[in-house]
């Protein structure tokens, strides 16, 4: 079932969850263990994150260097057939632009046509770490715009073969990110926005944020979003800080603000301990001020810390 249409038939604010595929040799047991937990508060779907391939130097006989690929995670692909089989739930694969042709996203993307995958995030992704900037494949997207506008020509029977007759349309609910805090390479705010409004009329149905510890960021971000004609669902997203370090790796790596009310409360732990359970407490008084909102849907960074997102469902939903 499409994303949106689950989102239009509910009363309430729903409950979501992102999850990040298991390191290399690890069982897929790992995944059904951080989702086992959560499942009582009935998702209406899971994202799988996808984790580009990166590259390595290696010495070899004769002083010289050789690019070595290496992949840390195995393929969403795989794991959201995998998800949706044991728990009879909505899987959101990311389609990423990095690493990825054009062929090989039309390739993934009739894989999950096939295995009955309804909905998919079409985002650029993040650079590798020994790229200061993002650079996309040869033959790749650059811009997410552009992804958006290749599942959409799908979506109506158009495929990179343009000599195809009768080729079936996709039928994916696409999603994309949005950025209450600005996406840390835009110029300005109003520059984000008029991206990210090419993309909906592209074709994108939903919009899911980047988190946010400030509740006011997501309420003035979703203002401007409906003054500049973007009317889709905007899915709040959300994170518990959970350790002394993601104090300042979070704002750093996301480009985010942590309101000082809450800075003060962090500052007054003594251990990761109190951090985590004043990070619950934070999300939890985010979250129930964002249902009293009626906001469509809370959507949990899980981390695989599913212990700490239980504890926020428990009361909240």
């Amino acid at each position: 079932m499409k994303l949106t249409q689950k989102l239009k038939e509910s009363k309430k604010t729903l409950f979501s969850i992102e999850i990040l595929p298991p390191l290399k040799g690890k069982s897929i047991q790992s995944i059904y263990d951080s989702i086992d937990p959560l499942m009582e508060f009935k998702p209406a779907f899971v994202d799988v994150t996808y984790h580009r391939e990166e590259y390595i130097y290696k010495k070899r006989d004769g002083g010289y260097l050789e690019k070595v690929s290496i992949r840390k995670r195995p393929g969403t692909v795989g794991i959201c057939a995998a998800i949706m089989n044991k728990y009879d739930v909505e899987a959101v694969p990311h389609i990423i632009c990095g690493g990825f042709t054009k062929e090989e996203t039309e390739n993934a993307l009739i894989d999950l046509q096939f295995l009955g995958v309804d909905n998919v995030l079409a985002l650029r992704g993040d650079s590798i770490k020994t790229e200061p900037a993002f650079v996309p494949e040869p033959g790749g997207h650059p811009y997410a715009l552009d992804l958006v506008k290749q599942i959409s020509a799908m979506n109506k029977g158009f495929y990179l073969d343009d000599e195809m007759k009768d080729a079936a349309p996709t039928n994916f609910c696409m999603g994309i990110a949005g950025y209450p805090e600005k996406h840390f390479e835009a110029p300005n705010l109003t520059s984000d926005l008029n991206y990210l409004k090419a993309k909906v009329d592209a074709g994108a149905e939903y919009i899911v944020t980047q988190m946010f510890f400030d509740n006011k960021k997501y309420f003035d971000f979703v203002d401007l979003c409906r003054k500049n004609g973007i009317n889709v669902p905007i899915i709040p997203g959300l994170k518990i800080l959970s350790s002394k370090k993601q104090i300042i790796a979070l704002p750093k790596i996301f480009h985010i603000d942590i309101p000082q009310p809450f800075y003060e409360s962090l500052e007054k732990c003594k251990d990761d301990k109190q951090i985590l359970e004043a990070g619950i407490k934070w999300c939890i008084q985010q979250s129930k001020e964002l249902v009293k909102a009626n906001v469509p849907c809370l959507h949990f960074y899980t981390m695989g810390a599913s212990e700490a997102t239980k504890q926020v469902a428990k009361e909240v939903f």
